[in-house]
């Protein structure tokens, strides 16, 4: 249903199903998924990829140009995956020439506020919580967990099934399956119970627990604490994961704890 007091370019391509609030405005050059709720002053820009039973609650902005004096007007584009929610005042860029689009994967929760900047890169089922702030260029993996006042410097990258808490200043890369606090950043374990909650085992938990405690905990500078993991570590997808991202991380990673 398109309410009559919305406005929908004629070039906009609409799924079946697709409810258009009051207000609402949709530009051209946009795709929406079918089944997929727009609310009341919704402002969709040119160039969204939004799929299917998303919702995207009112006054969010999506793919507006980026606030980067560098874009010189590519035809860029945001794309959106299936059954992500969108809260109110939400903000997500269009990409620019570096990556071409900005994204945010499928089964996502992006709360109140939040801030996805161009070229960002956001996977499945991750929770961005109220006012997230993502500068440019930043990757978030899968299941990654953001709490609310969460602020991300550009180019960083964020680890799969990661959980960072709330009000951290974000200026190094987080690695997979740890929880990330204080100030500076800094590693203060792993995110077992969520891990345990999306059907990792007893052993995979237990793995990733030591092989954080080598990299972290035990005295090793980052180096030679990979490469005690990489021969004295069970293979797994797990060990494999950790290995290459903190090995990609060539600006460095969150620091460990400290007194």
């Amino acid at each position: 249903m398109i309410s009559p007091n919305s406005s929908v370019d004629k070039s906009a391509k609409l799924g079946k199903n697709v409810t258009v609030s009051p207000f609402a405005v949709i530009y051209g050059n946009v795709e929406i998924g079918e089944g997929t709720w727009i609310g009341p002053h919704v402002t969709i820009m040119e160039g969204a990829r939004i799929g299917k039973n998303c919702r995207i609650f009112p006054g969010a902005v999506i793919s507006a140009i980026p606030q980067d004096l560098k874009f010189s007007g590519e035809e860029s584009t945001v794309q959106i995956g299936d059954n992500t929610t969108i809260r109110e005042f939400v903000t997500i860029n269009r990409g620019t020439k570096d990556r071409m689009t900005t994204a945010v994967g499928s089964n996502c929760l992006l709360m109140a506020y939040v801030h996805v900047a161009h070229d960002c890169l956001v996977g499945n089922h991750v929770i961005l919580a109220n006012s997230v702030n993502l500068a440019g260029h930043i990757t978030i993996a899968d299941h990654a967990i953001l709490e609310g006042l969460v602020a991300v410097q550009q180019f960083v990258n964020i680890g799969a099934h990661s959980f960072v808490t709330g009000g951290s200043l974000v200026r190094k890369n987080v690695p997979p399956y740890v929880k990330a606090a204080r100030e500076p950043l800094s590693y203060i374990g792993v995110n077992s119970v969520g891990l345990r909650r999306r059907g990792f085992s007893n052993e995979a938990v237990l793995q990733i627990e030591d092989i954080y405690r080598t990299i972290y905990v035990r005295g090793h500078n980052v180096s030679n604490a990979l490469n005690i993991v990489e021969q004295e570590a069970p293979a797994s997808a797990e060990k494999e994961l950790i290995v290459k991202f903190i090995r990609d991380s060539k600006d460095g990673i969150i620091r460990g704890i400290t007194a």
